[in-house]
């Protein structure tokens, strides 16, 4: 019966009863238009040394850290500074060299914690990090390239508020397995939550490989000859998650023992150990 009606009804009725209710009410509102990540590249090199030189490392470039108090992770090398035996350019590498010998009692072993000079153009604020290397092999050992802070202004002033970012980690007693990482306030080891992964990579120490970072406002990421395989992601919930907004520099060393690296002991047979270091290139990250 209501078809009926509705039907019976005269044209002129029905287009403005259906007019009527088109116009009572609004159209729906259109999805917003996603708004697209921002994309990165990083093509500029801003800062790099080659070691296409030979003596002690150029001292234009990098500075020291020296001592043997284990370095907060009860280590057990002293760390020299402008020492060549620890640490020079040869054959177109860089050679930071672990060895037995007691130099500076009670440390049972030397080796070399070398940083890039911030002031020098040896830091950056996002950009893309490279560096070629060939890792030393004994158990015991635990080389490491990796960043810090130029300036510790968050929080207390000191590790882990502002940060640390682990480009490559290996130790010894863990064959051909190398492991990036990020530190900082709510994320880090003491508290085992901090940000990390690991790669295979079987001939670690026995060639060369391209261990890098891409570091952007939203990311870090770490790769090996390419390979994408770990990524910290900023949160946006403050510098307790997220210290990663100001320059770091480079820092590139052999330890010895450790409460990681000597977990398992060290083959103080093996001895010396090197890192060798074909390049470090650093370039500007460019928004697109």
């Amino acid at each position: 019966m209501k078809y009926l009606l509705w039907t019976s009804l005269p044209a002129t009725a029905l287009a403005w009863l259906l007019a009527l209710g088109c116009t009572s009410a609004p159209p729906a509102p259109r999805p917003a238009a996603p708004v697209a990540a921002p994309r990165y590249s990083f093509k500029e090199l801003a800062w790099s040394d080659e070691f296409n030189y030979g003596g002690l490392p150029d001292s234009t470039k990098w500075t020291y850290d020296v001592g043997g108090h284990g370095w907060g992770n009860k280590e057990l090398q002293f760390y020299t500074k402008a020492r060549p035996e620890n640490a020079r350019v040869e054959g177109g590498h860089l050679v930071i060299e672990a060895r037995r010998e007691m130099l500076n009692p009670p440390n049972a072993y030397t080796s070399t914690r070398l940083v890039s000079r911030g002031n020098r153009g040896g830091s950056l604020t996002y950009g893309r990090v490279e560096v070629r290397a060939q890792l030393p092999a004994a158990r015991g050992t635990w080389p490491a390239i990796w960043m810090l802070p130029d300036e510790w202004k968050y929080g207390d002033k000191s590790w882990p508020a502002n940060g640390e970012i682990d480009i490559m980690e290996y130790v010894g007693y863990r064959p051909g397995v190398v492991q990036a990482s990020t530190h900082c306030q709510k994320y880090y080891f003491r508290t085992n939550n901090q940000k990390t992964d690991s790669i295979s990579v079987p001939t670690a120490t026995t060639a060369f490989h391209v261990y890098a970072l891409e570091w952007t406002p939203e990311t870090i990421t770490a790769f090996v000859d390419g390979q994408a395989y770990f990524t910290s992601r900023n949160e946006h919930s403050g510098w307790q998650a997220w210290p990663w907004d100001h320059p770091f520099h480079l820092l590139l060393n052999v330890a010895v023992g450790g409460e990681w690296g000597g977990r398992h002991g060290i083959d103080a047979g093996a001895f010396p150990q090197r890192l060798l270091v074909d390049y470090v290139r650093f370039y500007k990250l460019k928004q697109e």
